[in-house]
């Protein structure tokens, strides 16, 4: 994503942010500020209270990215969004600020001094110091280059962890090398980091969607060779057939997410037609399904079956390749998309949503 290195801080509360934002988002403003309510329209309740002594417009609504500009404005002369906020606030997909209730996350800002920002209904408050170098400004915020690290120290789970990295990896936004290099020389961080070094052997960078990393996971959990992450499949002279989620090009498996989605009629259509074209290349099939993620024991039986059908398939039978052709462009890593101009990011990243 493009923008500016900073060390230091906006000059005033609000100036600097507020040049930057992006279209249909309200930054908050004080009584009698320029812009802002009289004492008279906050008591009429035509403003709401978006912090202590900030103001907003009450019919602006409290989207993910309104709730992450009210929560900046709090900030002074240092500090910026972290976690969860700062990667949405970098457009990456499906970080949508919710909890496993469908309850709104707080925003969380990392102020290095707890006494700095008072903490609040909607906003958390960390302790992370900032080294010099180490902010960026991007659409008028400031966000710390290592969000996404911050984001999987403080995940529920290791696998919510290895899901929110390959969601920001999705977007181009982390590298593993970069996440390495980061625990490797993240000596200021107290909390979390062996839990990074231990899943950057587990990390892939060509998910594009949360499912894909839970399923792989899954996959690899159940004792069978780690599988390849969307991964084109070409006919042996060449002729791209499709890209399953996952697939493991020595047994010749593969395996899908089937969620909601897929059940509407035309998705299913297409999901199908897929599934008979792979079958006739000689690979062997597995769907995970959403309820198996509650339960994960049915999909580990049928990736078992799958890997059976394989093994009673014929050397003959292998009708199909991952290795692409000359003229394929790979755009399977960070380093690999990046590479890319902005017309070959629109031409071959079309199907994804970070394209």
């Amino acid at each position: 994503m493009d923008g500016e290195y900073v060390a230091g801080a906006w000059p005033l509360r609000g100036v600097g942010p507020r040049e930057g934002l992006p279209a249909g988002l309200v930054w908050p403003l004080r009584r009698g500020e320029e812009g802002g309510p009289t004492e008279w329209g906050t008591r009429s309740g035509a403003f709401r209270r978006a912090a202590r002594g900030l103001w907003v417009p009450a019919g602006v609504e409290a989207t993910p990215e309104q709730r992450i500009v009210e929560a900046a404005a709090v900030l002074s002369g240092y500090g910026a969004v972290t976690g969860w906020a700062a990667l949405r606030w970098q457009q990456a997909m499906w970080f949508e600020g919710l909890d496993l209730a469908q309850r709104p996350r707080p925003v969380v800002l990392a102020v290095g001094d707890l006494h700095a920002v008072r903490p609040r209904a909607r906003i958390k408050v960390s302790q992370e110091i900032l080294p010099p170098g180490t902010i960026r400004r991007v659409r008028g915020l400031r966000v710390p280059l290592w969000s996404v690290a911050f984001e999987m120290r403080k995940a529920p789970s290791d696998e919510a962890a290895l899901v929110a990295f390959e969601l920001a990896a999705m977007h181009d936004l982390v590298s593993i090398v970069e996440l390495a290099d980061f625990v490797a020389s993240s000596l200021w961080v107290r909390q979390g980091v062996p839990r990074l070094r231990t899943l950057l052997p587990e990390l892939d960078e060509n998910s594009w969607s949360p499912m894909e990393p839970v399923m792989r996971r899954t996959w690899c959990r159940a004792e069978r060779p780690r599988p390849l992450t969307n991964r084109p499949v070409f006919t042996l002279d060449g002729r791209f057939v499709g890209t399953p989620d996952l697939i493991d090009p020595v047994a010749g498996v593969y395996g899908m997410y089937d969620g909601g989605l897929h059940l509407a009629g035309e998705v299913r259509h297409r999901d199908v037609a897929k599934e008979a074209a792979y079958r006739a290349l000689g690979l062997e099939g597995v769907i995970m399904m959403a309820g198996d993620i509650a339960d994960r024991e049915p999909f580990v039986g049928r990736l078992h079956e799958a890997y059976a059908r394989a093994q009673r398939r014929r050397p003959e039978e292998r009708r199909w390749r991952t290795e692409p052709p000359t003229w394929w462009v790979p755009t399977f890593t960070v380093a690999q998309r990046r590479a890319l101009s902005p017309e070959q990011r629109a031409k071959f990243l079309r199907y994804r949503p970070a394209a």
